[in-house]
């Protein structure tokens, strides 16, 4: 029976593209021969064909008159798209070019999410290191802050954590306790950092303090004494009261190394570049330089700081070296590679960080700030000099106390440093 509306199923007349379309296009031969179609307008009901478990009042709409028999949208020749909109081929959504834009910035995103959360979390983990053992609070008398931030920075003989194969190796000896090897006051302000050695042997007074374990008042007697006998006789803070006694200057924050931290840090970063004027030794401190270009190692570098007996001025000369190497280290590890290498940071911040001692007010961000200041002063940034000495009694050192006074005034004021050591 011919339920073709106008003409045949097999008519191949002229219209035969009113109806099927395409069909002589690249769709299979199959596709022309479609019984089941039933003419326009008269619901298709073909019972139990075309869809398994189709009943006789279900209608089954084939897709064929709306262009969708081959899975392709609608107006295209033979169920082929039209030209621009991407099909699948199996009749799903149209597949669409990579958002390239999105793309880039979720994962921009998520690299800025891995380096807050390693920033954050080595934050938090160099910060739980820090040994806030110092309690300023306990210091009495104060002189007023002034501008810019001052911190003591203090080289101990410390051996804490070190075995006796180390103390050979580092020719440190093995006395019981722990003096001060070197002390420096660095200030950090708007004209620069300056860098002020004092001399182990300085002639200071020990002027009244409270035993910061005691609890106990002693008055100032007058007595004067070698600058590094105040920490032997109290510690941290009977030496900062010392300090700000002699000076008036106003220390906000203290910092101390031992013996073993030093080394390891100079270890972690791979040695220390320094350039030696004048071969010398020193059998106490185990030092054996040659002149010139070299690159020290933690022994080296410890017996380099440490040499006195084997120069004229003995702690003069010494605490030059000093700050010569102790600037040298900062410069060369506040660099790039060693900051973004997690391989040469971590055991650099971890060997000075086990033996770091600082006050109860230090912050890491505190020591950063005290760190790139001590890399200025070798970067032509700032000065270092060592405290203004006049002659010396018994022995001691004695300060320029005209200069001193000179000194301190342009630190507390924030102003450029002109004064000049001897």
């Amino acid at each position: 029976m011919n339920e073709w509306p106008d003409g045949p199923t097999g008519d191949r007349g002229e219209r035969r593209d009113r109806y099927g379309r395409g069909s002589a296009g690249s769709q299979p031969e199959g596709a022309r021969a479609m019984p089941h179609v039933q003419p326009r307008g008269v619901p298709q009901q073909s019972p139990g064909y075309g869809r398994p478990g189709a009943g006789p009042d279900q209608t089954y709409d084939s897709g064929y008159n709306t262009g969708q028999v081959y899975g392709g949208g609608g107006g295209g020749r033979g169920g082929i798209p039209p030209q621009g909109g991407g099909g699948s081929g199996q009749g799903g959504s149209p597949r669409q070019a990579p958002d390239w834009r999105r793309r880039i910035k979720v994962g921009a995103l998520a690299l800025v999410v891995v380096i807050l959360t390693v920033s954050i979390g080595t934050y938090f983990w160099a910060d739980g290191k820090l040994k806030r053992e110092v309690d300023l609070s306990k210091v009495i008398e104060r002189p007023e802050e002034g501008d810019g931030t001052n911190y003591l920075i203090v080289g101990s003989d410390s051996r804490e954590g070190m075995t006796a194969e180390d103390k050979k190796k580092l020719h440190t000896g093995s006395a019981e306790g722990k003096r001060t090897d070197s002390m420096m006051i660095l200030h950090d302000g708007s004209n620069g950092p300056t860098l002020i050695s004092l001399p182990r042997d300085s002639n200071v007074t020990i002027p009244s303090f409270v035993g910061s374990e005691s609890g106990k008042t002693f008055p100032n007697t007058g007595r004067q004494t070698k600058l590094n006998a105040a920490y032997a006789e109290d510690g941290p803070e009977l030496l900062v009261r010392t300090v700000e006694y002699n000076t008036g200057l106003h220390i906000n924050h203290y910092v101390e190394i031992g013996f073993a931290g030093f080394a390891n840090i100079v270890d972690a970063i791979g040695g220390v570049d320094m350039d030696i004027p004048k071969a010398f030794k020193d059998q106490k401190s185990g030092a054996d330089f040659k002149a010139g270009e070299q690159t020290l190692d933690g022994e080296q570098a410890l017996a380099f700081v440490r040499t006195r007996y084997a120069f004229a001025n003995s702690d003069l000369d010494r605490t030059k070296n000093q700050q010569k190497f102790l600037a040298a280290l900062a410069s060369q590890t506040a660099t790039p590679s060693t900051i973004i290498n997690p391989f040469k940071l971590y055991p650099t911040m971890s060997a000075g960080l086990d033996t770091l001692i600082v006050d109860k007010d230090m912050s890491l961000w505190s020591l950063g700030q005290m760190f790139f200041a001590m890399k200025g002063v070798t970067g032509g940034e700032g000065k270092s000099m060592n405290m203004p000495i006049s002659g010396s009694s018994g022995g001691n050192l004695v300060w320029d106390k005209a200069k001193v006074k000179e000194l301190v005034n342009q630190l507390n004021n924030d102003e450029k440093v002109t004064v000049s050591d001897n």
